[in-house]
C-alpha cells in the first residue's frame, strides 16, 4: 500500500488473542507517505510483529493502526564502527544473519528470532544472563516520526535517550535504530533435566553460562529442564546440579524439539544458539497468552517459592514457565530499570476466562516482590500500582508531551500508565 486504507478488524496479533479496533490500518511503501499519515491523523498506533499479548498497539475504535513493514528493509552495517543501522520493523532474524555475515555480532538476543526490533526494544523485550541488559542496552541512536510528520533522531548523550528507547510507542513512530555490535562468536547449548528447587543456588545456576533459562510446568517442584548457552570464548559449563539431557527437548511439554536451535553442545554461530526458537518455525505453541514479571534478582529464591505455593492453581492452566536473568538498564520505563532482575515468564494456555484469574492470584502472591510486569504481555496490576514502580515516570510524561503534544501516539494502555 502506498497510503490507501483498509478496515482493521481482521488484523490480530500473532497468537490471534487480540483483534485490534482501529478503524484503519495502513501500510506505507514510503517515508513521505508514513510522515503524511503521521501528520494527518489523530490517534496512531504502530503494530510490530504482532507478538504483543497487551492491547499496546491498539489504538482503539478512533485511531489509525499503522505497520511500517512495507518501507525499505534497511540494514546499513559499518565494520569499522562496529553498529548496524536497521530499519524499525526488521525482524532480528534477518538482521542477525546480515551482521553475522560481517563477521559481527549482537551482544544477546530473546528466545525467538521472529520479533521486530523496533517492538522488541519499545516494550522492553530480553533474552538472559547475568550480564546482559534487555535487548535496548544495544541500542545507540532512534529515528522517530514525530506528530507533525518530521523526523526526529535520539542518540546516547541526548538528555532524552533514556527515555526513548523503551518508550511503548508513545513518542512516535520508529523508523529506524543504531545498534552496537561485537566480533562474532559461537555458543554451545546443554540442557540439563530435572533440577530441584530446594537448596537451589540461584546465583550459581544462573552463571553457569553466558545466557540461561530455567522451565517448569509447576506440576511438580523444582524445574524440568535448564538450558544453558555458553560462549565458546568463555570456560566450560560446570552445571553438578541436574543431569545432560540425552535428547533435544522442547521447552513446552508435547512440541516438537526439531522447532527449537540446536542442542547437546554442538557449537555453531552465536544467533542459531541464542534464541531457543528456529525462525524458519512457529515459536512457543503458537497458541497461548503470555504474562511475565521483572522482580529483583536477590528475590529469587523467595519468588519461585511463593509461586511454588501455589503451584497447584498455575498449573491448571499453564504450558510452560521460564525463569531468566537480566542486568539492570538506564531506560526509564524498563522493566529491569535500576535494578539486576529476575524475570519469571508464563506461558498460558489460550483462554482468557480462566487464565486471567489465574494471574490475578499469582499477582498476589509476588506483590512484596513490587513485580514490574513486561509492557507487551498481559497482566492485571492497576496501571496505579505499577506507575509507582518506576521513578522516572514523571520525567518520561514530559517527554511525551514535548514531542507529543495533543497525544497522538498515545491509548489507553499509555494514558492509564501515565495518568498525572
Amino acid at each position: 500500500m502506498t497510503g490507501t486504507a483498509e478496515t482493521a478488524g481482521a488484523v490480530t496479533n500473532w497468537a490471534r488473542t487480540i483483534a485490534y479496533t482501529a478503524r484503519e490500518f495502513h501500510r506505507p511503501a514510503t517515508p513521505d507517505v508514513l510522515a503524511a499519515l503521521v501528520a494527518g491523523a489523530t490517534r496512531v498506533r504502530v503494530l510490530g510483529s504482532g507478538h504483543s499479548f497487551s492491547r499496546i498497539a491498539d489504538p482503539g475504535p478512533d485511531g489509525v493502526l499503522l505497520s511500517t513493514a512495507g518501507l525499505p528493509p534497511v540494514i546499513e552495517v559499518d565494520t569499522a564502527a562496529r553498529t548496524v543501522r536497521v530499519a524499525g520493523w526488521v525482524r532480528y532474524a534477518e538482521l542477525a544473519r546480515a551482521v553475522h555475515a560481517h563477521g559481527l555480532a549482537l551482544p544477546n538476543m530473546a528466545s525467538l528470532p521472529h520479533i521486530s526490533v523496533a517492538g522488541s526494544v519499545a516494550t522492553g523485550t530480553h533474552g538472559s544472563g547475568v550480564g546482559n541488559g534487555p535487548l535496548a542496552a544495544a541500542v545507540q541512536e532512534v529515528e522517530l516520526v514525530v506528530a507533525d510528520g518530521s523526523t526526529v533522531t535520539i542518540g546516547r548523550g541526548d538528555a532524552r535517550f533514556d527515555g526513548a528507547v523503551t518508550s511503548l510507542g508513545a513518542l512516535g513512530v520508529v523508523t529506524a535504530l543504531t545498534l552496537g555490535l561485537e566480533p562474532a562468536y559461537e555458543v554451545a547449548q546443554h540442557v540439563f533435566t530435572e533440577l530441584p528447587l530446594d537448596g537451589l543456588d540461584f546465583a550459581a545456576v544462573a552463571a553457569a553460562g553466558y545466557s540461561v533459562s530455567l522451565f517448569t510446568d509447576w506440576r511438580e517442584p523444582g524445574f524440568r529442564q535448564v538450558w544453558v548457552k555458553r560462549r565458546t570464548d568463555q570456560p566450560a559449563v560446570d552445571f553438578p546440579w541436574a543431569a545432560p539431557a540425552a535428547v533435544p527437548l522442547h521447552p513446552v511439554p508435547g512440541m516438537p524439539a526439531g522447532n527449537c536451535t540446536e542442542q547437546l553442545g554442538v557449537p555453531g554461530p552465536w544467533h542459531e544458539r541464542l534464541p531457543h526458537f528456529r525462525a524458519e518455525f512457529t515459536p512457543s505453541s503458537g497458541a497461548e497468552i503470555q504474562s511475565e514479571y521483572l522482580l529483583p534478582r536477590s528475590a529469587a529464591v523467595d519468588a519461585l517459592y511463593a509461586i511454588e505455593g501455589i503451584r497447584s492453581t498455575v498449573a491448571g492452566v499453564l504450558q510452560t514457565c521460564e525463569v531468566r536473568t537480566v542486568a539492570a538498564d538506564t531506560q526509564w520505563l524498563s522493566p529491569a530499570h535500576g535494578r539486576n532482575s529476575v524475570a519469571v515468564h508464563f506461558t498460558w494456555v489460550p483462554d482468557e476466562a480462566t487464565v486471567l484469574p489465574v494471574v490475578r492470584r499469582l499477582e498476589e502472591a509476588l506483590a512484596r516482590f513490587d513485580p514490574r510486569p513486561h509492557w507487551g504481555k498481559v497482566y492485571e496490576i492497576p496501571p496505579a500500582v505499577v506507575r509507582r514502580r518506576y521513578t522516572r515516570v514523571p520525567d518520561f510524561r514530559a517527554l511525551s508531551r514535548s514531542l507529543d503534544p495533543a497525544g497522538k501516539f498515545t491509548n489507553a494502555f499509555v494514558r492509564d500508565l501515565l495518568a498525572d
